[in-house]
């Protein structure tokens, strides 16, 4: 089984990552990191900053490392943000009956109620090194896109609305 988890920044992608690994013992891969070995040897010249960008040029790579890890019938689960919302039309049905995915959201309210919350966590799991500069309206306009382009795709976002955990939770079948 692979778990592919996909949402805006700062909706816990990696913490339920982290959460599934421990409960499964899955390993993970972290788009993050990918993107990172990938600028930081020199293999690009993309920046951080380059999130459009990152998506094409990443997206064939982690999309193949998804196809060989179902061929070898293996358990991965792979977190980021760099997942295009027609993700599907990558595979066929050999591969999507293995393929387990979740796109995480919060609403405007949660942001608003919990905007101070959400950005003390932000490295609760990986440090970031830089602080994000992060308002909750360009949280709430990210949000926004990832739910809008995904459901727009007929995919179902898991909307954190309320309880931050108990949504986490939900997920952890």
């Amino acid at each position: 089984m692979v778990i592919l988890i996909t949402g805006a920044s700062h909706t816990g992608k990696t913490l339920l990552a982290q959460r599934l690994l421990e409960k499964y013992k899955y390993p993970y891969l972290s788009i993050d990191h990918l993107k990172m070995g990938l600028i930081r040897s020199g293999y690009t010249t993309l920046t951080p900053e380059d999130d459009f960008a990152l998506k094409e040029y990443l997206w064939p790579v982690v999309r193949e490392i998804i196809k060989t890890a179902i061929e070898n019938r293996q358990d991965l689960i792979v977190e980021g943000c760099y997942v295009p919302h027609t993700w599907r039309q990558d595979f066929d049905e050999r591969y999507l009956s293995h393929i387990r995915f979740i796109l995480l959201g919060m609403t405007e309210e949660y942001i608003d109620r919990h905007y101070s919350e959400i950005i003390g966590h932000e490295s609760d799991i990986e440090q970031r090194l830089v602080k994000a500069d992060c308002t909750p309206e360009g949280l709430k306009a990210c949000n926004r896109w990832f739910i809008d382009a995904f459901t727009a795709q007929g995919e179902r976002a898991v909307l954190i609305e309320d309880d931050y955990d108990r949504a986490l939770e939900s997920l952890m079948l």
